[in-house]
């Protein structure tokens, strides 16, 4: 995919049989892939209760952040969350809205999904460039009895500054010292070796059309494309798969309340059936911002998606905030954002 996919979330809203009204664009977003396929579900069902209408550009969370840092949008949207200084400096504050999990897809034939054992040593080694065939030895030791081809790996990577690469790149700084070492983690790395796709619809896409590729993807997106996803041994010495649970289990000992910024990192933890490649999405709003009554809107929009939105999150492989989470954030907001000296919430 060569273009960012940028959805507008357009909803109707019935007035009577065969009459349909539009609602007016009343709240502007950007940001995050990786939540995109959740929000565009929550912003359809909720114009469909309150007639308002959403704009949500999914562009990668560099762009996200970058927008609202630039006050062009009314919130932003990343995977990557902002230190505590780099909140202040813009006026900002962050808050999670789901958690999820990045995963290693491939192209191979005749492969089913869960088949393919990786360690972050194999992991770290294909993208490093070093794994070059995936009949490799380190590969074949781990995975006896699958049949793999003597193929040359294409690596795929992102292109943009994305939150996705920066909780897969975190996990491998973490996890491997040859990444720590030579490469590091961020929102955009030096890649060692692949090619580039834009957003993970274009990571997805690439895996898709390159036989014996490999690429890494929030989770909701290999299952909308069945793409083949690997397993991962994880810092317990279990090979897991991605799954709710597994998300869950990564998020199972997070200090949200203890954490400056509520800047919680999911990636490989400890637990014994999480997922090493876990995050939270987090969304960023201005703390005074210049439109109150707009900035007031987006509070209720995500007010409501943690109250209503969890069965929805569910159902795209999402695992949502708990109530016990989400008054924290809701508690931060009645502190932090305001105008005009007031505070905008409870509204």
């Amino acid at each position: 995919m060569k273009k960012i996919i940028i959805l507008l979330a357009v909803v109707l809203m019935g007035l009577s049989a065969g009459t349909v009204a539009f609602a007016s664009t009343l709240i502007n977003g950007a940001g995050a892939t990786f939540p995109y396929p959740l929000y565009s579900k929550w912003a359809y069902e909720y114009a469909k209760k309150t007639g308002l209408k959403f704009n949500y550009q999914s562009i990668g969370s560099g762009g996200g952040i970058k927008q609202i840092k630039a006050k062009t949008v009314d919130f932003g949207a990343s995977d990557a969350p902002l230190d505590p200084n780099d909140l202040k400096s813009a006026g900002l504050m962050q808050f999670p809205m789901a958690i999820g999990g990045v995963v290693p897809v491939v192209n191979i034939q005749g492969l089913a999904p869960g088949t393919l054992n990786l360690t972050p040593e194999t992991l770290a080694g294909i993208y490093l460039g070093k794994i070059k065939k995936w009949n490799d030895a380190g590969i074949a030791a781990i995975n006896p009895g699958v049949k793999l081809p003597d193929a040359a790996i294409t690596v795929v990577h992102r292109a943009d500054g994305s939150g996705t690469t920066w909780i897969f790149t975190n996990y491998l700084d973490k996890a491997s010292k040859e990444w720590h070492d030579a490469v590091g983690f961020g929102t955009a790395v030096r890649w060692p070796a692949g090619v580039g796709g834009k957003g993970n619809e274009g990571v997805a896409t690439y895996v898709k059309r390159i036989k014996n590729s490999i690429g890494y993807i929030e989770f909701a997106y290999a299952v909308q494309n069945k793409l083949t996803h690997t397993r991962l041994k994880n810092k317990s010495g279990a090979f897991v798969e991605p799954t709710a649970e597994s998300f869950m289990d990564a998020a199972a000992g997070a200090d949200w309340a203890g954490t400056p910024g509520f800047a919680v990192v999911l990636t490989d933890q400890a637990g014994p059936k999480a997922w090493p490649i876990a995050g939270a999405t987090f969304i960023l709003v201005y703390k005074n911002p210049e439109n109150c009554e707009t900035a007031g809107m987006v509070l209720e929009f995500f007010d409501w998606a943690y109250k209503n939105g969890g069965e929805m999150a569910k159902s795209l492989d999402y695992v949502p905030i708990p109530p016990k989470v989400y008054g924290i954030m809701e508690g931060a907001w009645s502190k932090e954002v305001k105008c005009g000296g007031k505070s905008l919430w409870p509204r």
